[in-house]
């Protein structure tokens, strides 16, 4: 919907009137069917019904190739359990990889895949991690990035294995994906409530959020400029070295939908951008970013500003943010934020001026790795509930699956500590992967 309203394009894929002669290049998430109407180049994958069932009963359900979704022949999920779904999606790996491979067939110049998924049911976590596994194997060449929805720590989950789940996927993440943007419940309910003083966010407007983040960091792709309007340039100049690639992500000013027109303030690039590298803002949970925070530096920022902004007010920002020393960087790379300039949709009112996003990787992310170590550890040491995986083939003989995920997920927290050293590169040439 988000992309849809950003380029004129109605909600059955027509092209707006007033839409015409933008200068912005809707293919890159678009393709045009032989009526000329605008199909997504969408997959909609799930192995229970409830989720697409509303999107095709709602009042887009025309836009879809309808080829394009896949659900399950049963439909009954995957019951919350990783080795469930993936089970069931090595048992359909012919047909996913059929849509994948007529949509990549049908790009003029394919450049990589784009996975949105949650870390912590049985559908999202299973299933997404053997898409991810198969596209690093059919398409190894090709860029991958994820947005993935890691679960809200402050509440009390209905998915007792939550645990199990987001190690096992963990793996897949590290092992198998190129860029993963991290996106946290607990931070987006705590943005809700705190910064849009939305006292029981819905999921609607926590997804609104998420489609703000997700539409923002690709304007430079779909609006190009002279710099980052490919996704390898995008994702190139965060991710110094290939295992530290979990990414923050930050955006202000904040709205969603039909939240009242009150919140509007005077904008500018240095408030931005300032604003971006405050915690209150970034969306990932607090206790993520407070513990140990004096030894926790930024690996890589990159700032997409977008609106009516002039390259000096960039440059005099960028120098005041140094100056005051807002950011801590590591001490083995080039210290300095990146910034990319686009443009805004002429089609979507905005009340403020200039709006930016904030994509950073910064090494206390492996707090979020960590905790979701220990809860596992907890479940593990009991081995609580651990039936429900022995029933499938993987982990029928052993539980080294369980152990292998917990290693790799150790090293990633490892190597964004050893990041934070100035040691890191002498750290990085004695150590070897797994």
């Amino acid at each position: 919907k988000q992309l849809c309203a950003e380029h004129g394009i109605s909600k059955d894929g027509i092209l707006e009137t007033y839409a015409s002669d933008a200068r912005d290049r809707k293919d890159v998430f678009f393709y045009q069917a032989d009526d000329d109407h605008y199909i997504p180049r969408a997959l909609l994958v799930d192995l229970e019904p409830r989720v697409i069932n509303s999107i095709q009963n709602s009042d887009v359900k025309g836009l879809f190739n309808h080829e394009n979704v896949f659900l399950s022949d049963h439909g009954g999920g995957a019951g919350n359990n990783w080795a469930n779904g993936y089970a069931q999606a090595e048992q359909v790996h012919e047909d996913l990889m059929d849509m994948i491979d007529r949509e990549a067939d049908g790009s003029d110049s394919l450049e990589g895949f784009v996975l949105c998924h949650s870390i912590a049911g049985g559908t999202g976590s299973g299933l997404g991690s053997y898409l991810l596994e198969a596209l690093n194997d059919r398409y190894g060449k090709k860029l991958v990035q994820t947005y993935s929805v890691f679960p809200n720590q402050q509440e009390t989950s209905d998915v007792v294995v939550q645990p199990y789940n987001s190690l096992l996927t963990l793996k897949r993440l590290a092992l198998n994906a190129d860029a993963v943007v991290v996106l946290d419940n607990t931070a987006l309910n705590r943005i809700a409530v705190e910064r849009l003083r939305i006292p029981n966010p819905t999921f609607a407007q926590t997804n609104s959020l998420v489609s703000t983040v997700m539409a923002a960091s690709t304007t430079t792709l779909r609006y190009p400029g002279y710099m980052n309007n490919d996704l390898v340039g995008l994702v190139a100049g965060l991710i110094p070295t290939p295992r530290c690639h979990f990414l923050m992500t930050g955006y202000t000013p904040l709205s969603v939908e039909r939240q009242a027109a009150a919140t509007v303030r005077k904008t500018t690039v240095l408030d931005v951008m300032r604003r971006l590298l405050q915690s209150k803002n970034i969306m990932v949970s607090a206790h993520t970013r407070s513990k140990e925070t004096s030894n926790s530096k930024y690996i890589s920022i990159l700032n997409i500003i977008q609106g009516d902004v002039d390259p000096t007010q960039v440059h005099n920002s960028l120098q005041r943010i140094r100056e005051r020393r807002l950011a801590n960087f590591i001490e083995w790379g080039p210290a300095s934020i990146q910034v990319a300039l686009s443009r805004k949709s002429p089609y979507i009112k905005s009340s403020n001026r200039v709006s930016g996003l904030m994509l950073a990787n910064h090494t206390s992310i492996r707090h979020l790795f960590s905790k979701c170590a220990r809860q596992y550890d907890k479940l593990m040491r009991r081995q609580a509930f651990i039936d429900s995986y022995q029933q499938h083939p993987m982990f029928a003989d052993d539980l080294q699956e369980f152990h292998d995920s917990r290693e790799v997920v150790e090293s990633v927290v490892e190597e964004y500590k050893a990041c934070e050293s100035p040691d890191y590169l002498q750290w990085q040439s004695s150590t070897t992967y797994m």
